[in-house]
């Protein structure tokens, strides 16, 4: 391998923090990634990660050499998505994340069209609620909420409001009742989401200190728990506002203020945007604007 490609080689292992992770973005195994970065080493005559249980931590030399090896990459993927949008028309491979649940009832649905629109491209779809960080490299784009976003370098664009209501199943409201206040809630079953903490914040604190009668590790599967009848969560509208309105769910505290936040699609500020991204972007934005689908 020439020394170009091993320093976008180690700029990648650096991005994603170990080798196993920079072999997923790579089509490469972590063995052989080991390899190259070893051959990279021997050739500089320095070390420039250790190799730890857990990952790689750059050393000091490593750090410094990272810097301009990012800047290689850079280079390298501007420079490609620069030839490919000379052809004028969006082509190659896009990997997207989206969260869970948002992936399953909107995304999923519409990007077969998106394909027959666009038959030069082929797509790869990750579901998860875990925060994605796109300076790794994993992915082309993600689709998540705005109060996700902490990252720098990246360009955001609004999809839909995500207006987040508290609901229950008429079986359960038979059952237990709907409460009429914030602090009725301390009666009833508030099913938890386990991997955002902030999500949780409308449970009373007396509800989260005794033992969860249901929780799950994603809005979606909190979703099918309520349409099982186990209890009262907040969920976002486009995941309940079809069946609120044909009464497999029912609204609880209506006037209750909710946090609302925004769906967004997210990539990385590069000095030219792939026209696969780009014809992506414009088509989820055409889709779910100005008024969201379950909205209409």
């Amino acid at each position: 391998m020439e020394l170009s490609s091993q320093m976008i080689l180690f700029a990648r292992v650096v991005q994603a923090g170990s080798f196993s992770a920079a072999a997923r973005t790579m089509n490469l195994s972590p063995s052989a990634i080991s390899r190259q970065i070893g051959y990279l080493e021997d050739g500089l005559g320095v070390r420039l990660l250790n190799r730890t249980r857990d990952g790689i931590i750059p050393t000091d030399e490593g750090r410094a050499f990272f810097e301009r090896c990012d800047r290689v990459a850079d280079t390298v993927a501007e420079a490609k998505e620069y030839l490919d949008g000379l052809s004028g028309e969006p082509t190659g491979h896009l990997r997207v994340v989206s969260t869970v649940a948002f992936g399953h009832e909107q995304l999923l649905p519409v990007l077969p069209r998106f394909l027959d629109e666009n038959p030069q491209i082929t797509l790869s779809l990750r579901l998860t609620d875990e925060l994605i960080d796109l300076s790794a490299g994993e992915y082309d784009a993600a689709i998540q909420f705005s109060e996700a976003l902490s990252q720098e370098h990246i360009i955001t664009r609004k999809l839909a409001p995500n207006r987040r209501i508290l609901v229950a199943s008429p079986a359960y409201v038979e059952a237990y009742g709907n409460p009429r206040t914030r602090e009725e809630l301390d009666q009833h079953a508030c099913l938890r989401l386990t991997t955002v903490a902030d999500w949780n914040d409308w449970i009373p604190a007396a509800v989260l200190k005794r033992p969860m009668r249901f929780e799950g590790n994603s809005a979606y599967v909190v979703y099918k728990a309520v349409l099982g009848g186990l209890g009262i969560a907040r969920l976002s509208e486009y995941l309940v506002g079809i069946d609120v309105a044909e009464g497999r769910l029912v609204r609880v505290l209506p006037d209750y203020e909710q946090f609302d936040s925004t769906i967004v699609i997210s990539y990385l500020d590069r000095r030219n945007l792939s026209p696969k991204i780009r014809a992506l972007v414009d088509f989820l934005a055409n889709h779910f604007l100005p008024i969201p689908p379950w909205e209409r």
